[in-house]
Protein backbone atom coordinates (compact mmCIF):
# COMPACT_ATOMS: atom_id res chain seq x y z
CA UNK A 1 0.00 0.00 0.00
CA UNK A 2 1.46 3.39 -0.78
CA UNK A 3 0.32 4.78 2.73
CA UNK A 4 -1.39 3.75 5.41
CA UNK A 5 -4.98 3.48 4.39
CA UNK A 6 -7.82 5.25 6.15
CA UNK A 7 -9.06 2.95 7.91
CA UNK A 8 -5.80 1.91 9.44
CA UNK A 9 -5.46 5.56 10.69
CA UNK A 10 -8.77 5.44 11.67
CA UNK A 11 -8.67 2.41 14.10
CA UNK A 12 -4.59 4.13 15.13
CA UNK A 13 -6.77 6.88 16.35
CA UNK A 14 -9.73 4.87 17.60
CA UNK A 15 -7.11 2.30 19.38
CA UNK A 16 -4.43 5.34 21.16
CA UNK A 17 -5.47 4.00 24.50
CA UNK A 18 -4.03 1.11 23.38
CA UNK A 19 0.00 -0.38 22.94
CA UNK A 20 1.84 -2.20 21.15
CA UNK A 21 5.70 -2.77 20.91
CA UNK A 22 8.76 -1.90 22.52
CA UNK A 23 10.08 -3.58 25.49
CA UNK A 24 10.61 -2.26 28.95
CA UNK A 25 11.24 -3.42 32.13
CA UNK A 26 9.04 -2.68 34.92
CA UNK A 27 10.91 0.86 36.31
CA UNK A 28 10.99 3.82 35.62
CA UNK A 29 7.58 4.21 34.42
CA UNK A 30 7.30 4.74 31.08
CA UNK A 31 7.90 8.57 29.71
CA UNK A 32 9.75 9.36 33.15
CA UNK A 33 13.29 8.24 32.34
CA UNK A 34 15.75 6.07 30.68
CA UNK A 35 15.06 2.69 29.97
CA UNK A 36 17.97 -0.16 28.68
CA UNK A 37 16.91 -3.24 26.75
CA UNK A 38 18.58 -5.50 24.66
CA UNK A 39 17.33 -5.63 20.45
CA UNK A 40 17.94 -8.50 18.81
CA UNK A 41 17.32 -8.64 14.74
CA UNK A 42 17.63 -12.36 13.21
CA UNK A 43 16.89 -13.55 9.53
CA UNK A 44 15.96 -17.00 9.91
CA UNK A 45 15.93 -18.15 6.42
CA UNK A 46 13.16 -20.12 7.38
CA UNK A 47 10.87 -20.58 4.03
CA UNK A 48 11.95 -23.87 3.16
CA UNK A 49 12.26 -22.79 -0.47
CA UNK A 50 15.53 -21.01 -0.45
CA UNK A 51 18.88 -22.63 -0.22
CA UNK A 52 20.51 -21.36 3.09
CA UNK A 53 17.47 -23.39 5.25
CA UNK A 54 18.58 -26.34 7.21
CA UNK A 55 15.54 -26.50 9.43
CA UNK A 56 17.42 -25.53 12.68
CA UNK A 57 16.78 -21.56 12.63
CA UNK A 58 14.06 -21.93 14.60
CA UNK A 59 15.90 -23.87 17.62
CA UNK A 60 18.80 -22.28 17.44
CA UNK A 61 16.85 -18.76 17.71
CA UNK A 62 15.58 -20.16 21.16
CA UNK A 63 18.71 -21.03 22.15
CA UNK A 64 19.79 -17.23 21.03
CA UNK A 65 17.35 -15.66 23.25
CA UNK A 66 17.48 -17.70 26.49
CA UNK A 67 20.87 -17.01 26.27
CA UNK A 68 20.80 -13.35 25.68
CA UNK A 69 17.31 -12.19 26.52
CA UNK A 70 16.27 -9.37 24.72
CA UNK A 71 13.18 -7.56 25.16
CA UNK A 72 12.58 -6.34 21.43
CA UNK A 73 13.17 -9.58 18.78
CA UNK A 74 12.61 -8.43 15.05
CA UNK A 75 12.42 -11.66 12.82
CA UNK A 76 13.11 -11.50 8.94
CA UNK A 77 12.21 -14.68 6.80
CA UNK A 78 10.24 -16.81 8.79
CA UNK A 79 6.55 -18.68 8.54
CA UNK A 80 4.00 -17.34 10.42
CA UNK A 81 4.08 -20.38 12.95
CA UNK A 82 7.17 -19.89 13.58
CA UNK A 83 6.15 -17.14 16.01
CA UNK A 84 4.28 -18.84 18.34
CA UNK A 85 7.74 -20.84 19.25
CA UNK A 86 9.85 -17.96 19.83
CA UNK A 87 6.94 -16.16 21.70
CA UNK A 88 6.65 -18.79 24.58
CA UNK A 89 10.49 -19.13 24.88
CA UNK A 90 10.66 -14.79 25.46
CA UNK A 91 7.58 -15.09 27.72
CA UNK A 92 10.00 -17.88 29.92
CA UNK A 93 13.00 -15.63 30.15
CA UNK A 94 11.20 -12.24 30.69
CA UNK A 95 8.60 -13.89 33.34
CA UNK A 96 5.76 -10.86 34.78
CA UNK A 97 4.75 -8.26 32.18
CA UNK A 98 3.44 -9.52 28.80
CA UNK A 99 4.88 -10.73 25.51
CA UNK A 100 3.36 -9.47 22.38
CA UNK A 101 3.56 -10.84 18.58
CA UNK A 102 3.12 -9.58 15.59
CA UNK A 103 3.51 -11.12 11.89
CA UNK A 104 3.30 -9.09 8.52
CA UNK A 105 3.26 -11.64 5.58
CA UNK A 106 5.05 -10.61 2.34
CA UNK A 107 3.07 -10.38 -0.71
CA UNK A 108 3.00 -13.16 -3.57
CA UNK A 109 2.87 -11.14 -7.03
CA UNK A 110 2.02 -14.20 -9.57
CA UNK A 111 -1.33 -15.29 -7.36
CA UNK A 112 -1.91 -12.35 -5.72
CA UNK A 113 -1.98 -13.83 -2.38
CA UNK A 114 0.54 -14.18 0.15
CA UNK A 115 4.00 -15.38 0.02
CA UNK A 116 4.04 -18.75 1.41
CA UNK A 117 6.75 -21.25 3.07
CA UNK A 118 6.63 -24.82 1.95
CA UNK A 119 4.66 -26.14 4.05
CA UNK A 120 2.20 -23.70 2.89
CA UNK A 121 2.06 -21.44 6.10
CA UNK A 122 2.23 -17.70 5.67
CA UNK A 123 5.98 -16.35 5.04
CA UNK A 124 7.28 -12.88 6.15
CA UNK A 125 8.59 -10.80 9.24
CA UNK A 126 7.93 -10.68 12.81
CA UNK A 127 8.06 -8.53 15.61
CA UNK A 128 8.42 -9.37 19.75
CA UNK A 129 8.55 -7.46 22.81
CA UNK A 130 7.83 -8.11 26.37
CA UNK A 131 6.30 -5.58 28.17
CA UNK A 132 6.42 -4.80 31.69
CA UNK A 133 3.12 -4.67 33.92
CA UNK A 134 0.71 -2.84 33.88
CA UNK A 135 -0.09 -3.84 29.46
CA UNK A 136 -2.18 -1.36 28.14
CA UNK A 137 -3.15 -3.08 25.09
CA UNK A 138 -1.78 -3.15 22.07
CA UNK A 139 -1.70 -1.69 18.27
CA UNK A 140 0.11 -3.50 14.55
CA UNK A 141 0.27 -1.74 11.50
CA UNK A 142 2.11 -3.35 8.13
CA UNK A 143 1.39 -3.43 4.72
CA UNK A 144 3.36 -4.31 1.43
CA UNK A 145 5.33 -0.98 -0.02
CA UNK A 146 4.76 0.75 -3.05
CA UNK A 147 7.70 0.53 -4.50
CA UNK A 148 8.57 -3.29 -5.74
CA UNK A 149 11.05 -4.97 -7.90
CA UNK A 150 8.82 -6.33 -10.67
CA UNK A 151 11.61 -9.35 -11.56
CA UNK A 152 10.75 -10.87 -7.64
CA UNK A 153 7.34 -12.88 -7.35
CA UNK A 154 8.11 -11.41 -3.55
CA UNK A 155 6.60 -8.16 -2.64
CA UNK A 156 8.28 -7.19 1.05
CA UNK A 157 6.87 -5.64 3.44
CA UNK A 158 6.99 -3.30 6.54
CA UNK A 159 5.69 -3.97 10.28
CA UNK A 160 5.41 -1.69 12.68
CA UNK A 161 4.09 -1.52 16.41
CA UNK A 162 3.43 1.45 18.87
CA UNK A 163 4.07 1.84 22.48
CA UNK A 164 2.85 5.09 23.79
CA UNK A 165 4.63 6.55 26.56
CA UNK A 166 7.48 3.95 25.65
CA UNK A 167 8.69 3.50 21.53
CA UNK A 168 7.96 2.90 18.29
CA UNK A 169 9.14 0.07 16.68
CA UNK A 170 9.66 -1.45 13.45
CA UNK A 171 11.32 -4.48 11.14
CA UNK A 172 11.09 -4.78 7.44
CA UNK A 173 13.17 -7.03 4.99
CA UNK A 174 13.86 -4.88 1.65
CA UNK A 175 14.32 -5.84 -2.08
CA UNK A 176 17.31 -8.20 -2.53
CA UNK A 177 17.71 -8.12 -5.99
CA UNK A 178 17.35 -4.32 -6.67
CA UNK A 179 18.88 -2.37 -4.29
CA UNK A 180 17.51 0.79 -6.25
CA UNK A 181 14.38 -0.45 -4.73
CA UNK A 182 15.75 -1.27 -1.81
CA UNK A 183 16.18 1.95 -1.02
CA UNK A 184 13.15 3.35 -2.44
CA UNK A 185 11.54 1.33 -0.12
CA UNK A 186 13.31 1.84 2.99
CA UNK A 187 13.03 5.34 2.62
CA UNK A 188 9.42 4.83 2.01
CA UNK A 189 9.09 3.47 5.34
CA UNK A 190 11.18 5.84 7.76
CA UNK A 191 9.52 8.85 5.61
CA UNK A 192 6.18 8.09 5.47
CA UNK A 193 5.18 5.37 7.24
CA UNK A 194 7.17 6.36 10.68
CA UNK A 195 6.39 10.39 10.58
CA UNK A 196 2.36 9.08 9.80
CA UNK A 197 2.30 7.16 12.85
CA UNK A 198 3.47 9.96 14.89
CA UNK A 199 1.73 12.82 13.38
CA UNK A 200 -1.42 10.43 14.79
CA UNK A 201 -0.06 8.88 18.04
CA UNK A 202 2.53 11.60 18.62
CA UNK A 203 6.34 11.41 18.97
CA UNK A 204 8.13 8.43 20.49
CA UNK A 205 11.57 6.99 20.35
CA UNK A 206 11.88 4.88 17.25
CA UNK A 207 13.44 1.59 16.15
CA UNK A 208 14.24 -0.17 13.03
CA UNK A 209 16.04 -3.04 12.87
CA UNK A 210 15.82 -5.39 9.71
CA UNK A 211 17.83 -7.11 6.84
CA UNK A 212 17.56 -3.78 4.57
CA UNK A 213 19.89 -5.67 1.75
CA UNK A 214 21.96 -2.54 1.78
CA UNK A 215 25.12 -1.70 2.98
CA UNK A 216 27.49 1.30 4.26
CA UNK A 217 29.65 2.32 0.98
CA UNK A 218 27.28 0.05 -1.52
CA UNK A 219 25.68 1.55 -4.47
CA UNK A 220 23.04 2.76 -3.00
CA UNK A 221 24.88 3.32 0.05
CA UNK A 222 22.60 2.51 2.96
CA UNK A 223 23.33 6.00 4.29
CA UNK A 224 21.13 7.27 2.02
CA UNK A 225 18.39 6.57 3.69
CA UNK A 226 18.79 7.45 6.87
CA UNK A 227 17.88 11.00 7.97
CA UNK A 228 18.92 13.60 10.34
CA UNK A 229 18.21 12.77 14.02
CA UNK A 230 18.85 9.28 13.34
CA UNK A 231 21.67 6.75 14.44
CA UNK A 232 22.71 3.47 12.17
CA UNK A 233 24.89 0.55 13.14
CA UNK A 234 24.87 -2.95 11.56
CA UNK A 235 26.50 -6.46 11.23
CA UNK A 236 29.16 -4.91 8.89
CA UNK A 237 26.71 -6.65 6.30
CA UNK A 238 22.82 -5.85 5.35
CA UNK A 239 21.33 -6.39 8.71
CA UNK A 240 20.71 -2.79 10.55
CA UNK A 241 19.30 -1.04 13.32
CA UNK A 242 18.33 2.62 12.63
CA UNK A 243 17.46 4.50 16.25
CA UNK A 244 16.52 7.94 16.97
CA UNK A 245 19.09 10.00 18.58
CA UNK A 246 16.83 9.72 21.78
CA UNK A 247 18.18 6.16 21.79
CA UNK A 248 21.90 5.60 22.60
CA UNK A 249 23.23 2.20 21.27
CA UNK A 250 25.68 1.49 24.66
CA UNK A 251 26.96 -2.09 23.26
CA UNK A 252 26.50 -4.01 19.75
CA UNK A 253 27.68 -7.56 18.38
CA UNK A 254 27.00 -10.29 16.11
CA UNK A 255 25.57 -13.28 17.56
CA UNK A 256 26.46 -16.24 16.02
CA UNK A 257 24.00 -19.00 14.50
CA UNK A 258 25.94 -22.18 14.14
CA UNK A 259 25.28 -22.43 10.81
CA UNK A 260 21.39 -22.55 11.18
CA UNK A 261 20.51 -19.76 8.99
CA UNK A 262 23.18 -17.71 6.42
CA UNK A 263 22.97 -14.37 8.65
CA UNK A 264 24.38 -13.74 12.00
CA UNK A 265 21.89 -12.36 14.74
CA UNK A 266 22.92 -8.53 15.15
CA UNK A 267 22.33 -7.68 19.04
CA UNK A 268 21.99 -4.39 20.42
CA UNK A 269 22.17 -2.87 23.78
CA UNK A 270 20.54 0.39 23.72
CA UNK A 271 18.97 3.00 26.04
CA UNK A 272 15.56 4.94 25.17
CA UNK A 273 15.53 8.55 27.13
CA UNK A 274 11.68 9.12 27.84
CA UNK A 275 11.26 12.82 27.70
CA UNK A 276 8.04 13.51 29.41
CA UNK A 277 8.18 17.28 27.92
CA UNK A 278 8.95 16.41 24.39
Amino acid sequence: MADLSYDVLRRLVAALCLIAAAAVPAEPAAGTGPTSLGVLQMNLCNSGRAGCYTGRAISRAAEVIRAETPRLITLNEICQDDLPALERVLADVHPGGRVVAAFQAAGDRPSGDVTRCRDGQPYGIGLLAHLAAPHRGHTVLGGTYPVQDVKDPEMRAWLCVHAPGVAHACTTHLAAFDRAVALAQCRHLIDRVVPQIRRRAGYLPTVLAGDLNLRTGGSPDVRACVPAGHLRVDDGGVQQIVVTTDITVDGLRPVGMNGATDHPGLLAAVTVDHDPDR
